[in-house]
């Protein structure tokens, strides 16, 4: 591992929390919306994340972290939800209307678990920094 190492590792966990928050702030604003481009509600989204390997190390003891990757982003599988409001415009015949499957409390818990990965990310770059810091002092003394 170089001397830079460590602050691409920490960036790229800094990109893919970023991301999460993204994904986060837009499921949370689209929380009630029941007509999309598709048809039908909208859809929560999560960022799925790997490990990123060091690819030019043949043997797995060699392989070394690289950081984090986004593989893609998903839309959720559980089905929506149906609440009973007859007035609404996109209700069913029966007065249902397919909300998203979207739970507040989910996703400010999501929320606060990215934020907190975020700032690890940041505290380790700070980290990397002070000893990079140091390293040129000890060279000049």
């Amino acid at each position: 591992m170089g001397m830079f190492d460590s602050f691409r590792i920490s960036g790229s966990g800094l990109t893919a929390e970023r991301l999460r928050m993204d994904l986060i702030a837009n499921n949370l604003a689209n929380a009630n919306t029941t007509r999309t481009e598709d048809g039908g509600p909208y859809r929560r989204q999560m960022a799925v994340f790997a490990a990123a390997a060091d690819e030019n190390r043949k043997a797995p003891s060699q392989k070394v972290g690289r950081g984090v990757r986004v593989v893609g982003i998903v839309e959720d599988s559980l089905p929506p939800r149906m609440v009973y409001d007859p007035q609404h415009p996109d209700a069913n015949s029966d007065g249902y209307v397919a909300m998203p499957n979207i739970n507040v409390v989910t996703e400010m818990v999501d929320l606060i678990s990215a934020t907190r990965a975020y700032e690890a990310n940041i505290t380790a770059i700070n980290a990397a920094k002070t000893m990079a810091m140091k390293a040129l002092d000890i060279g000049r003394g």
